[in-house]
């Protein structure tokens, strides 16, 4: 269901962050004022040197971590203050993960690792769904297949695959294709491409991969836990240029 404003419209951003700061045990300030927004049906690439604040702008987004401070609205609702179990209930019903160690249950089937979230979150898996996912992934015959059974690429595929079945409001990836080689890594890309253009999904990726964020509609850079510019429509040359003049 999609969350609308009190014109009626339809929010313009599935995620916003305003203002955030995080700060670690021993005064380690991995974010500083964050403010950005990721809109609907938009595949957002983060990058920026090592210790910028990729990942923590990542888990606050997602509501994995807390922000020390600021605002975190996710799907209409502000998550930077919510308490488990309410937070765990946001995040079922509305994100998506797919991480580089791709964190499929080895005792359980391709069908039953893509179902999994929705049955954990006590909702009535849209099997028909499903089915079609696995298709488009292409492992479509594949159901009763363990994870221990197909490639890393594979198995990233089954991790895309169970991310959308729930059909969240934003998937967010963490160097979805790190452990993957060059084709492999592209093919998985293209299928997070398509699935914005075919499906309007929204996709924030976390990456260092010049390459990789060029698939995306929009770059945000980090430096020292601050947004230090965007790129819009990117090549892979344009961010390399922007992230070497960020290590410089």
């Amino acid at each position: 269901m999609v969350l609308r404003d009190s014109q009626g419209a339809p929010p313009r951003d599935v995620v916003e962050l305003s203002g955030v700061t995080k700060v670690h045990p021993g005064g380690v300030r991995a974010l500083d004022g964050v403010t950005v927004g990721f809109g609907r049906g938009s595949f957002t690439a983060v990058m920026g040197p090592s210790g910028s604040g990729k990942s923590t702008l990542l888990h606050c987004a997602a509501g994995l971590d807390r922000p020390t401070s600021g605002q975190v609205v996710l799907a209409g609702r502000d998550i930077a203050m919510l308490r488990e179990p309410k937070l765990t209930a946001v995040r079922r019903a509305h994100v998506g993960f797919v991480f580089q160690s791709f964190n499929l249950v080895d005792s359980l089937s391709l069908w039953d690792n893509v179902l999994l979230p929705q049955q954990l979150a006590g909702t009535r898996p849209d099997r028909k769904w499903a089915a079609e996912l696995l298709t488009r992934v292409g492992l479509a015959g594949r159901e009763k297949a363990r994870p221990g059974q197909l490639s890393g690429g594979q198995q990233q595929r089954v991790a895309l695959a169970r991310a959308l079945a729930a059909r969240p409001e934003v998937i967010f990836g963490d160097e979805p294709t790190g452990a993957l080689d060059l084709s492999t890594g592209r093919a998985v890309l293209a299928l997070l491409r398509r699935f914005v253009d075919e499906f309007g999904a929204t996709i924030v990726m976390v990456t260092h991969d010049p390459a990789a964020a060029a698939w995306a509609d929009r770059v945000v850079f980090l430096a020292d836990g601050r947004i230090a510019g965007e790129l819009h429509t990117p090549t892979a040359e344009q961010v390399a240029a922007r992230m070497m003049e960020l290590t410089r």
